[in-house]
């Protein structure tokens, strides 16, 4: 592949670099295994938290499956994240019911209280802000989820106040270690 192909395909990859050898046991785990891809994938994310440009690039060179293909999977399937996330992924509602109840006000409050957009990461690394198409939670609409705890029947004021609170419940965790 021409070196201005292979750039232009990883653009939009976090270039972060890794500490690869931890995915040495995932390659021991899956060698000679025909079809690993997605396998190797999802634990390289668990071990990480997201898939770098490294860590792509090392999985296509250890497997043998060129590049392309291995970013091609990595950018269809929206289980993979490819920049780094919060320490709390927040998922909003934006199904039916959410929307018919208010998630459009919530989800604008939650996006101004944090000062990132759906898809983005505060700053300070502490929240990663995603929509999501339905949480199947129907009955507490509007509704988001946070790291697998859900709340709801939201308001913009509860949602912003939920944030306040995790944020003083970590700062107050972190004043307690020192």
């Amino acid at each position: 592949m021409c070196d201005g192909c292979e750039k232009k395909m990883e653009q939009g990859f976090s270039e972060k670099e890794a500490d690869l050898s931890r995915l040495d046991p995932v390659f021991r785990e899956y060698e000679g295994k025909a079809g690993s891809v997605i396998s190797i994938l999802q634990k390289a994310q668990d071990l990480y938290g997201y898939l770098s440009l490294d860590v792509l690039r090392t999985i296509a060179d250890r497997t043998g499956v060129k590049r392309a293909k291995v970013y091609g999977i990595a950018t269809f399937y929206t289980q993979f994240r490819l920049k780094p996330v919060g320490r709390h992924i927040i998922l909003q509602c934006q199904g039916t019911a959410c929307h018919v109840n208010g998630s459009k006000a919530v989800s604008s409050a939650l996006c101004e209280e944090l000062g990132i957009s759906p898809g983005d990461t505060t700053e300070d690394g502490m929240f990663t802000l995603e929509d999501v198409a339905c949480l199947g939670c129907c009955s507490l609409a509007p509704v988001i989820m946070i790291d697998g705890e859900a709340y709801g029947k939201l308001t913009p004021d509860s949602a912003r106040q939920i944030v306040r609170d995790i944020y003083k419940k970590e700062k107050e965790g972190a004043n307690h270690e020192a």
